[in-house]
């Protein structure tokens, strides 16, 4: 295939899934830029809600904080799922629960009182509902393949866009908008190229990582164990010992933290059926995330260390998908990248205005132009 017809087909592919797929696209970018800075808008919205958080010397424990939530919510038929340790002095712990339902509730304890502060319905409120809209559609498991396919659909109009963006051939003509004495048609389609290859890279890592979240059967994960040449180690499993209950969870924690000495626990989930792994998260020093990427996964009968996935030195395949959700929210860089992800997330929706406006145009000149044919045939008649 030439060079020609590698560019038309890229055009008509650009343009009609642009226009099949606009609306969702625009959809998932608006809620996308929101998601940025969802803890930051959170902190404030908790604060207001229950108060500012004073400081103390020394934090109530793990299990104490799971204890005093369990025996608040006991009568309410809800499961312990985990809890999220504060970042900062002045947040509460996050401890997650689900009803039979599957629904998860939120609940925000003091960390040096122990008090729990309130708790929250997750898929009403406000952040849990953009999160819903922004990954499933509000639509369940239909609309999370939805949104699946939407992230593939960003990917391809972003790598159609760069193929058709006219830099290639000279590359001040690519960056270049007119916007004195040019007709709007021209201003249109500047501003519809120079947003697209600003955002293009951007919107190929958000496309690919939503793709791999959103559609497993995919096996993207696979594929990059693959290709990596990395061996997928197997999934965790606890042994089940008949007649025995789980461990504590002081002794787990005890166990994980030996396992990583001199790392920061950042959360911990709790298994719900006896063949899964007691799972906690920690962050080393030399780590970005706001969590880290270590996780150590115990078995909750033995304690013993069942599968443990090091941060500072990751296979292969685990340095590339530890980096899923910063290139996803644009956290990779700090607060850089995450104002430019708001503006990202603000482009398929420039994209898809201008290039309706760009559809419109070029579909009247057609209709302009067929008239014109219809009218000489009759004249010649």
């Amino acid at each position: 295939m030439n060079a020609i017809k590698i560019r038309n087909t890229a055009f008509h592919l650009h343009r009609w899934l642009g226009l099949i797929g606009g609306t969702l696209l625009c959809i998932a970018g608006l809620t996308g830029s929101v998601l940025v800075f969802w803890h930051e808008i959170d902190r404030i919205v908790l604060i207001q809600r229950f108060g500012r958080i004073i400081p103390a010397i020394k934090r109530v424990s793990i299990p104490a904080i799971a204890d005093t939530v369990k025996t608040a919510y006991a009568d309410k038929g809800l499961t312990l799922g985990g809890i999220t340790l504060p970042e900062h002095a002045d947040e509460p712990y996050q401890v997650w629960l689900t009803d039979a339902a599957e629904r998860y509730w939120h609940v925000f304890v003091n960390p040096y009182t122990g008090q729990v502060m309130g708790d929250r319905q997750w898929e009403t409120s406000w952040i849990g509902s953009i999160y819903s809209l922004h990954y499933k559609l509000l639509a369940g498991d239909t609309g999370q393949l939805i949104m699946g396919i939407v992230a593939f659909l960003t990917l391809s109009l972003s790598i159609t866009g760069i193929i058709l963006w006219p830099g290639w051939r000279k590359l001040i003509a690519g960056f270049k908008i007119k916007w004195r004495k040019a007709h709007i048609k021209r201003t249109n389609f500047d501003i519809h190229k120079v947003t697209g290859i600003i955002t293009a890279v951007f919107l190929v890592l958000i496309g690919f990582t939503g793709f791999a979240w959103n559609i497993p059967q995919a096996k993207v994960t696979d594929t990059i164990y693959a290709a990596t040449l990395t061996p997928k180690p197997a999934d965790p499993v606890s042994i089940t010992i008949p007649g025995q209950q789980p461990l504590a969870i002081a002794d787990l924690l005890q166990r994980a933290d030996a396992a990583v000495p001199n790392a920061t626990t950042t959360y911990v989930s709790f298994a719900k059926k006896p063949e899964e792994p007691f799972r906690v998260g920690k962050k080393q020093a030399q780590e970005t995330g706001k969590y880290g990427s270590t996780r150590v996964y115990l078995d909750q009968f033995t304690g013993k260390v069942i599968q443990l996935n090091d941060g500072v030195n990751p296979s292969r395949a685990e340095a590339i998908l530890n980096q899923f959700g910063s290139v996803h929210f644009g956290t990779f860089g700090g607060l850089p990248t995450q104002i430019l992800y708001v503006f990202v997330g603000l482009a398929p929706t420039v994209l898809m205005v201008t290039g309706v406006v760009m559809w419109l145009y070029r579909r009247r000149v057609k209709t302009g132009a067929q008239r014109d044919i219809n009218v000489a045939v009759e004249f010649k008649q």
